[in-house]
Protein backbone atom coordinates (compact mmCIF):
# COMPACT_ATOMS: atom_id res chain seq x y z
CA UNK A 1 0.00 0.00 0.00
CA UNK A 2 1.41 3.12 -0.99
CA UNK A 3 1.86 5.84 1.89
CA UNK A 4 1.47 9.43 0.85
CA UNK A 5 3.12 12.82 1.80
CA UNK A 6 1.61 15.80 2.29
CA UNK A 7 2.93 18.96 1.26
CA UNK A 8 0.48 21.95 2.16
CA UNK A 9 1.46 25.19 -0.25
CA UNK A 10 -0.42 28.36 1.00
CA UNK A 11 -1.76 29.99 -2.46
CA UNK A 12 -3.44 32.92 -0.95
CA UNK A 13 -4.21 34.48 3.02
CA UNK A 14 -7.61 36.32 4.38
CA UNK A 15 -7.61 38.72 7.68
CA UNK A 16 -10.50 39.02 8.99
CA UNK A 17 -12.68 38.54 12.47
CA UNK A 18 -11.70 35.44 14.01
CA UNK A 19 -15.36 34.59 14.48
CA UNK A 20 -15.38 33.69 10.70
CA UNK A 21 -13.54 30.43 11.94
CA UNK A 22 -15.27 29.64 15.57
CA UNK A 23 -18.68 29.79 15.76
CA UNK A 24 -19.52 32.05 18.58
CA UNK A 25 -16.43 32.88 20.04
CA UNK A 26 -13.71 35.01 19.22
CA UNK A 27 -15.43 38.11 17.80
CA UNK A 28 -13.85 41.05 17.28
CA UNK A 29 -10.37 39.31 17.31
CA UNK A 30 -7.96 40.49 13.66
CA UNK A 31 -6.96 36.75 12.67
CA UNK A 32 -5.09 35.75 9.34
CA UNK A 33 -5.77 32.00 8.07
CA UNK A 34 -3.54 30.62 4.98
CA UNK A 35 -5.36 29.38 1.81
CA UNK A 36 -4.00 25.97 0.77
CA UNK A 37 -3.21 23.71 -2.25
CA UNK A 38 -2.11 20.51 -1.01
CA UNK A 39 0.05 18.36 -3.05
CA UNK A 40 0.14 14.88 -2.30
CA UNK A 41 3.38 13.03 -3.35
CA UNK A 42 2.96 9.41 -4.06
CA UNK A 43 2.33 6.73 -6.35
CA UNK A 44 2.64 7.49 -10.46
CA UNK A 45 -0.14 10.49 -10.16
CA UNK A 46 0.36 14.20 -9.65
CA UNK A 47 -2.24 14.79 -7.15
CA UNK A 48 -3.72 18.41 -5.71
CA UNK A 49 -6.23 18.77 -2.91
CA UNK A 50 -7.67 22.43 -4.01
CA UNK A 51 -6.10 25.31 -6.16
CA UNK A 52 -5.73 28.19 -4.38
CA UNK A 53 -6.05 31.53 -5.12
CA UNK A 54 -5.29 33.15 -8.77
CA UNK A 55 -4.06 36.40 -7.46
CA UNK A 56 -2.45 36.06 -3.56
CA UNK A 57 -1.68 39.26 -1.99
CA UNK A 58 2.21 38.83 -1.12
CA UNK A 59 4.24 40.58 1.23
CA UNK A 60 6.05 40.79 3.84
CA UNK A 61 4.02 41.73 6.80
CA UNK A 62 1.75 38.43 5.80
CA UNK A 63 4.37 36.28 5.29
CA UNK A 64 5.81 37.21 8.64
CA UNK A 65 2.23 36.63 10.26
CA UNK A 66 2.15 32.84 8.86
CA UNK A 67 5.67 32.09 9.47
CA UNK A 68 6.00 30.97 6.04
CA UNK A 69 6.18 32.16 2.32
CA UNK A 70 3.16 32.68 0.26
CA UNK A 71 2.94 31.14 -3.47
CA UNK A 72 1.57 31.60 -6.65
CA UNK A 73 0.26 28.51 -8.27
CA UNK A 74 3.22 28.38 -10.80
CA UNK A 75 5.71 28.97 -7.87
CA UNK A 76 4.29 26.36 -5.57
CA UNK A 77 4.18 23.58 -7.67
CA UNK A 78 7.99 24.59 -9.15
CA UNK A 79 8.78 23.81 -5.82
CA UNK A 80 8.24 20.41 -6.52
CA UNK A 81 9.46 20.34 -10.12
CA UNK A 82 5.44 20.95 -11.39
CA UNK A 83 3.79 22.86 -13.82
CA UNK A 84 -0.01 23.30 -13.85
CA UNK A 85 0.00 20.74 -17.22
CA UNK A 86 1.55 18.08 -14.87
CA UNK A 87 -1.56 17.84 -12.87
CA UNK A 88 -3.37 14.79 -13.14
CA UNK A 89 -5.88 14.86 -10.06
CA UNK A 90 -7.27 17.70 -8.46
CA UNK A 91 -9.78 16.73 -5.48
CA UNK A 92 -12.20 19.52 -4.31
CA UNK A 93 -13.04 20.27 -0.45
CA UNK A 94 -15.42 22.40 -2.25
CA UNK A 95 -15.66 25.08 -4.67
CA UNK A 96 -15.53 28.99 -2.86
CA UNK A 97 -13.57 30.57 -4.77
CA UNK A 98 -10.83 30.32 -2.77
CA UNK A 99 -10.22 26.84 -3.53
CA UNK A 100 -10.65 26.87 -7.18
CA UNK A 101 -9.33 29.92 -8.35
CA UNK A 102 -6.29 27.80 -10.66
CA UNK A 103 -8.34 24.86 -11.36
CA UNK A 104 -8.35 26.60 -15.23
CA UNK A 105 -4.82 25.82 -15.60
CA UNK A 106 -4.60 22.31 -15.00
CA UNK A 107 -5.63 21.69 -18.83
CA UNK A 108 -4.57 17.90 -18.21
CA UNK A 109 -6.71 17.20 -14.85
CA UNK A 110 -9.77 14.83 -13.66
CA UNK A 111 -11.32 17.37 -11.46
CA UNK A 112 -13.12 15.31 -8.31
CA UNK A 113 -16.14 17.51 -7.04
CA UNK A 114 -19.61 16.33 -5.25
CA UNK A 115 -23.03 17.56 -6.98
CA UNK A 116 -24.02 19.96 -4.18
CA UNK A 117 -21.05 22.19 -5.26
CA UNK A 118 -21.81 22.58 -8.79
CA UNK A 119 -25.23 23.12 -8.44
CA UNK A 120 -24.43 25.76 -5.84
CA UNK A 121 -21.67 26.92 -7.77
CA UNK A 122 -24.76 27.79 -10.69
CA UNK A 123 -27.38 28.82 -9.15
CA UNK A 124 -25.73 30.22 -5.34
CA UNK A 125 -27.94 31.66 -2.86
CA UNK A 126 -27.18 35.30 -2.32
CA UNK A 127 -25.71 34.59 1.08
CA UNK A 128 -23.33 32.22 -0.41
CA UNK A 129 -21.53 34.74 -2.62
CA UNK A 130 -18.47 32.72 -2.52
CA UNK A 131 -19.71 30.03 -5.59
CA UNK A 132 -18.07 31.94 -8.49
CA UNK A 133 -18.64 29.83 -11.51
CA UNK A 134 -16.28 31.62 -13.90
CA UNK A 135 -13.37 29.45 -11.92
CA UNK A 136 -14.88 26.13 -12.81
CA UNK A 137 -16.34 27.18 -16.63
CA UNK A 138 -13.16 25.72 -18.47
CA UNK A 139 -13.02 22.80 -16.78
CA UNK A 140 -16.64 22.14 -17.27
CA UNK A 141 -17.05 22.59 -20.31
CA UNK A 142 -13.94 20.54 -21.00
CA UNK A 143 -15.57 17.89 -19.29
CA UNK A 144 -12.69 17.74 -16.93
CA UNK A 145 -15.13 17.17 -13.91
CA UNK A 146 -16.08 14.17 -12.30
CA UNK A 147 -19.48 14.17 -10.27
CA UNK A 148 -19.61 12.84 -6.60
CA UNK A 149 -22.99 11.70 -5.35
CA UNK A 150 -21.26 10.69 -1.85
CA UNK A 151 -18.02 8.75 -0.82
CA UNK A 152 -15.64 8.37 -2.87
CA UNK A 153 -11.99 6.37 -3.39
CA UNK A 154 -9.89 7.66 -5.51
CA UNK A 155 -6.98 5.82 -5.83
CA UNK A 156 -5.79 3.15 -3.79
CA UNK A 157 -5.10 4.94 0.10
CA UNK A 158 -7.05 8.21 -0.92
CA UNK A 159 -10.38 8.44 -0.04
CA UNK A 160 -13.21 11.35 -0.41
CA UNK A 161 -16.08 11.18 2.50
CA UNK A 162 -19.38 13.77 2.14
CA UNK A 163 -19.42 16.06 4.98
CA UNK A 164 -21.97 19.14 4.40
CA UNK A 165 -20.10 21.03 7.57
CA UNK A 166 -19.56 24.07 5.76
CA UNK A 167 -21.45 23.93 2.48
CA UNK A 168 -23.72 21.06 1.33
CA UNK A 169 -20.95 19.08 -0.91
CA UNK A 170 -17.94 19.81 1.43
CA UNK A 171 -15.99 16.98 0.92
CA UNK A 172 -13.10 15.79 3.56
CA UNK A 173 -10.41 14.07 2.06
CA UNK A 174 -8.52 10.81 4.08
CA UNK A 175 -5.06 10.16 2.83
CA UNK A 176 -3.25 7.05 4.27
CA UNK A 177 0.03 7.81 5.25
CA UNK A 178 3.32 6.95 7.40
CA UNK A 179 2.27 8.42 10.16
CA UNK A 180 -1.31 6.88 10.21
CA UNK A 181 -4.91 8.21 8.16
CA UNK A 182 -4.56 11.98 7.38
CA UNK A 183 -7.30 13.72 7.22
CA UNK A 184 -7.69 17.31 5.59
CA UNK A 185 -11.39 18.86 6.72
CA UNK A 186 -13.67 19.37 3.64
CA UNK A 187 -14.75 22.46 5.46
CA UNK A 188 -13.38 25.88 6.67
CA UNK A 189 -11.47 25.45 10.30
CA UNK A 190 -8.48 25.99 12.10
CA UNK A 191 -7.20 24.05 14.83
CA UNK A 192 -9.40 25.80 17.76
CA UNK A 193 -12.33 24.22 16.00
CA UNK A 194 -11.71 21.05 17.26
CA UNK A 195 -9.33 21.40 20.17
CA UNK A 196 -10.98 24.15 22.13
CA UNK A 197 -9.72 26.74 25.01
CA UNK A 198 -10.98 25.98 28.18
CA UNK A 199 -14.10 28.49 28.49
CA UNK A 200 -15.52 26.38 26.11
CA UNK A 201 -15.03 22.88 26.92
CA UNK A 202 -15.92 24.08 30.42
CA UNK A 203 -19.92 24.65 28.65
CA UNK A 204 -19.54 21.03 27.92
CA UNK A 205 -18.53 21.66 23.67
CA UNK A 206 -15.90 19.10 22.33
CA UNK A 207 -15.60 21.04 19.21
CA UNK A 208 -16.50 24.55 17.49
CA UNK A 209 -18.64 24.56 14.59
CA UNK A 210 -16.97 26.96 11.76
CA UNK A 211 -18.28 30.27 11.78
CA UNK A 212 -20.74 29.07 8.51
CA UNK A 213 -21.98 25.97 7.98
CA UNK A 214 -25.05 24.75 6.78
CA UNK A 215 -26.33 23.14 9.97
CA UNK A 216 -24.48 24.05 12.96
CA UNK A 217 -26.18 21.15 14.95
CA UNK A 218 -25.32 18.64 12.53
CA UNK A 219 -21.66 20.29 11.48
CA UNK A 220 -20.51 19.73 15.37
CA UNK A 221 -21.61 16.13 14.76
CA UNK A 222 -19.32 15.57 12.07
CA UNK A 223 -16.44 17.44 13.41
CA UNK A 224 -16.95 14.92 16.28
CA UNK A 225 -16.54 12.04 14.03
CA UNK A 226 -13.66 13.29 11.72
CA UNK A 227 -11.66 14.42 14.75
CA UNK A 228 -12.41 10.50 15.70
CA UNK A 229 -11.34 8.56 13.07
CA UNK A 230 -7.89 11.10 12.44
CA UNK A 231 -4.59 10.02 13.21
CA UNK A 232 -3.24 12.68 11.86
CA UNK A 233 -5.75 16.29 11.61
CA UNK A 234 -5.28 18.90 9.15
CA UNK A 235 -8.12 21.49 9.94
CA UNK A 236 -8.43 23.04 6.12
CA UNK A 237 -6.98 26.97 7.01
CA UNK A 238 -4.74 26.14 10.16
CA UNK A 239 -1.95 28.83 10.04
CA UNK A 240 0.50 26.18 11.92
CA UNK A 241 1.05 24.70 8.38
CA UNK A 242 2.67 27.33 6.66
CA UNK A 243 5.64 26.95 8.24
CA UNK A 244 5.73 22.72 7.35
CA UNK A 245 6.93 21.53 3.99
CA UNK A 246 5.75 18.20 5.11
CA UNK A 247 2.72 18.00 7.36
CA UNK A 248 3.94 16.51 10.68
CA UNK A 249 3.68 12.74 10.71
CA UNK A 250 3.60 12.10 7.53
Amino acid sequence: MIKYRIHPIVMGTKRFDKGMMTYQHGYGLPYIIPIYCWYIEGGDKKILVDTGEMQPIISDDREADLGGRIYTFEDGLAKYGLKPEDIDIVIHTHIHNDHCENDYKCSNAKFYVHRKELEHVHNPHPLDFRYLEDYIEDVEENGQIVILDGDKEILPGIKMMHTPVHTEGGMTILIDTAGGLAVITGFCVIKENFYPPLEVTGMEMEVIPPGTSVNTYNAYDIMLKVKEMADILIPLHEPAFAKMDVVEGT
